[in-house]
């Protein structure tokens, strides 16, 4: 369940809103990439065949839906994520991340809630 950047745009724009055309998408998109609609309609070929999309015929055009399910697709990913850069270990992650980008109060406060939610299981 590996996707490309580009590919993963297009599956957020039909994770957002389904069933989308090609020129919808491309539409969609147009605010964060200046794709033309050949583009996307490659997008969408490579994601057919990678079973990450679906489609069906409407009139002269092509609907498609998502197949992932954005949490499936995200729990993989984190967990690709984990084991490949992180050997599987959450806090190393953590601390990678809060390196990065200063924790907010209620970050900090968020974290917090979650560590005491999963002492109390």
């Amino acid at each position: 369940m590996e996707l490309p950047d580009a590919e993963l745009a297009v599956l957020e724009a039909l994770w957002r809103d389904a069933p989308q055309s090609a020129e919808q998408l491309t539409m969609a998109l147009a605010a964060t990439r200046a794709w033309k609609l050949n583009t996307v309609k490659t997008l969408l070929a490579r994601m057919l065949a990678r079973g990450a999309v679906r489609h069906e015929k409407d009139g002269r055009r092509f609907l498609y839906w998502p197949v992932w399910e954005r949490r499936t697709f995200l729990t993989q990913a984190t967990r690709q994520l984990l084991d490949s850069f992180f050997g599987g270990k959450v806090t190393p992650l953590v601390a990678h991340l809060s390196s990065q980008r200063k924790l907010s109060a209620a970050d900090r406060r968020a974290l917090r809630e979650l560590l005491d939610s999963w002492e109390q299981r």
